[in-house]
């Protein structure tokens, strides 16, 4: 397979007065961040964090210019990494694309051997990118919760920031394995949505009574918390003992303001979920796992739409204002998941 010498990419920069501009270009493999694999990509996706750096809403990319886009599936073109071969299919998702590197916005990528995963045989380019590292982050956080023995019978997982990415899919993860899932959401318009994914109960966020006291009643067996400031404290509070929380976003705040009193009383855990610093071993894993017995069952609900590459640039901002729900394939040469 040739590459072009130009093809199309849609590229960040940063003006002289740090505002953020981007779009599509023309652009040669030579421009590109350094890698050993260079692919035809197939596919991406659209996460809040492609939204936040295209627009410049949030400070994403630590250098400029950059192809946008943190994931990307397709067939290998070059690899100098004898563990890849032209015409493998790959994916690449949770490896600082569109931040150090170029992503996967573009016709080619050239990316980081050590980035690149084997597409299980169960799933196609397109599914790898309707789960893309929303997926990859909720297998993580599900199999950090088992190793740390987490069991259904402890009780039910609570899911917070349920209707997003990371949370749709640990939710219908969870309930095909056997747990029994509660989410926590402030969208009462999605609670079909969500039963449809498998949750069993629903919480609305506003009718929440936080508590004020060290300890309240434990509720949960176990939470996956996108949310982080006072939501995280209070689950720390009314984890069940022995319970696990797996902690991804901190959509309403950064800080945590709770006590000691739940580790050392309930032996409550307390795990932080990185999808990017993470050895080979556990990412192939996640991907095995997510290609088998965390498959979600749901993958239509959980990604209906697939829009084409030319039309990236007009799906940013509702991911701005928060009115997304579900995941966006984005298609660039579907002709190569044949």
């Amino acid at each position: 397979m040739n590459i072009p010498e130009k093809f199309t990419a849609f590229r960040i920069h940063r003006n002289e007065d740090k505002s953020i501009r981007s779009g599509f270009e023309q652009i040669s493999l030579a421009e590109l961040t350094e890698g050993e694999v260079v692919i035809k990509v197939a596919y991406s996706d659209i996460n809040y964090k492609d939204a936040l750096a295209a627009t410049g809403k949030g400070q994403i990319l630590r250098t400029y210019p950059l192809v946008g886009g943190i994931d990307l599936s397709g067939i290998v073109v070059t690899s100098s990494d004898q563990r890849f071969s032209v015409g493998d299919k790959v994916l690449v998702c949770g490896a600082q694309l569109s931040e150090l590197y170029d992503g996967g916005y573009t016709e080619y990528a050239r990316v980081k051997a050590n980035s690149v995963v084997a597409l299980p045989k169960e799933l196609t380019l397109k599914d790898a990118m309707a789960l893309g590292t929303a997926g990859y982050t909720a297998a993580i956080a599900v199999q950090r919760m088992e190793d740390n023995g987490q069991i259904p019978e402890r009780g039910t997982i609570l899911v917070t920031g349920a209707t997003g990415g990371v949370g749709s899919i640990v939710i219908n993860m969870l309930s095909n394995i056997g747990y029994r899932v509660a989410a926590l959401t402030g969208k009462p318009e999605q609670h079909d949505y969500l039963t449809q994914l498998g949750a069993s109960e629903i919480v609305d966020r506003r009718e929440l009574d936080m508590g004020k006291r060290p300890l309240e009643k434990a509720i949960w067996g176990g939470a996956v918390d996108n949310l982080g400031g006072e939501t995280l404290a209070w689950l720390t509070k009314t984890v069940v003992p022995w319970g696990n929380i797996a902690s991804i976003g901190l959509a309403a705040g950064f800080k945590l303001d709770t006590t000691v009193m739940p580790f050392i009383l309930r032996g409550v855990s307390l795990l932080g979920i990185n999808s990017v610093e993470m050895p080979l071993s556990v990412r192939d894993k996640a991907w095995q796992r997510i290609a088998t017995d965390l498959k979600p069952s749901q993958l239509a609900i959980i990604a209906p739409k697939t829009i084409a590459f030319k039309e990236i640039e007009t799906a940013f901002n509702a991911y701005i204002e928060g009115t997304v729900t579900a995941r966006t394939i984005v298609e660039i040469d579907a002709s190569l998941d044949n």
